[in-house]
């Protein structure tokens, strides 16, 4: 059962995201609250599935795919790092001990990123619908504080994809840093 405050807080949160600070500068690059960033090569650009997302591309492997997200809820919203940080680990069915989480904060010219890693079976679906469990799949998330709040990327997918764009998105976050 839901309580009443979160589904407030989850209303509260899809307005903002409503008018999410979005914007497109060409084919490849895109902004997300005023950081702008430039898809790498092989992943495409896709309509985003819901008004909470800023951005969404997928990365495609054969017949198997992933999918990149960029959230931005205003400055502060969406309870910070940690609360995120913790969120996206427990969206695995197995507990934290099992899906061998790796967190790493770091500067990137001056802007704080905290870089998030798991495997395991990721529960997939909405924040309050039913979940799929998905076996062997991995999750990339990526948080930056930028200059206007937290830019939320969360890239999942099958894990072998996963492991292979990692460069590509720790390289498309530092070139927009730069």
């Amino acid at each position: 059962m839901i309580k009443p405050l979160n589904i407030v807080r989850w209303f509260t949160l899809a307005a903002i995201a409503c008018t999410a600070s979005f914007s497109s500068t060409s084919a490849e690059d895109f902004a997300v609250a005023g950081v702008t960033f430039t898809k790498p090569e092989k992943w495409k650009k896709v309509r985003p599935a819901s008004s909470m997302r800023a951005a969404q591309l997928e990365i495609h492997e054969g017949s198997a795919n992933a999918n990149v997200v960029f959230f931005y809820f205003g400055p502060g919203g969406a309870g910070g790092v940690d609360a995120n940080v913790d969120r996206w680990l427990k969206q695995f069915q197995e507990p934290r001990e099992k899906i061998n989480p790796k967190v790493e904060t770091r500067k990137v010219n001056k802007t704080k990123v905290t870089f998030v890693e798991a495997v395991g079976t990721f529960m997939d679906g909405p924040p309050f619908g039913a979940k799929t469990p998905k076996s062997g799949y991995a999750l990339l998330g990526i948080i930056v504080e930028g200059p206007k709040g937290s830019i939320f990327i969360k890239a999942t997918g099958p894990n072998k994809i996963i492991q292979n764009s990692r460069s590509d998105a720790r390289k498309m976050v530092e070139d927009a840093l730069k």
